[in-house]
């Protein structure tokens, strides 16, 4: 799988197998204490003082998925959701090519505004359009498996 050049890698590559190694640490030191918040202590080795800090569940469920990907070995991108996307960015996040989005755009499936002759897409626009693809997709192969249970 090729990255889509504006996503980087850890740093500009892909991670080490000892990040992936630590990244796998940490997410099994927060998958066990996902209850409900977590406290972080680190140690500054200089001043050998640590640091509280108290993730939220959330946070540190948002923390667990990052460090799934990374101990994977997998290229990680942030969009935030404010984000204005090119149709290319949109098209690699959807996994289609970039033709089929502007053909979407076209037919007003996604919001999009018009900067100069350029097509700009909101991230949480195109997130929200993503969600209802994958949860009507979700329906039908839901819908297919109890008509194949019907016939069993």
């Amino acid at each position: 799988m090729t990255m889509p050049a504006y996503a980087e890698g850890l740093g500009g590559r892909l991670p080490s197998a000892s990040e992936k190694a630590a990244a796998n640490q940490l997410r099994q030191i927060l998958a066990s204490h996902a209850t409900g918040d977590a406290k972080l202590r680190v140690l500054d080795e200089q001043t050998r003082q640590p640091t509280e800090i108290t993730l939220s569940a959330a946070l540190s469920a948002l923390l667990m998925e990052l460090l799934r990907h990374i101990g994977s070995g997998d290229a990680v991108t942030l969009v935030p959701v404010h984000e204005m996307l090119t149709t290319q960015q949109a098209a690699d996040i959807l996994n289609v090519s970039r033709p089929f989005l502007v053909s979407l755009l076209d037919k007003n499936e996604i919001p999009h505004t018009l900067v100069g002759r350029h097509r700009r897409i909101k991230a949480n626009d195109l997130f929200a359009y993503k969600q209802a693809r994958d949860d009507k997709r979700g329906k039908a192969l839901a819908d297919l498996a109890e008509q194949d249970a019907e016939l069993l």
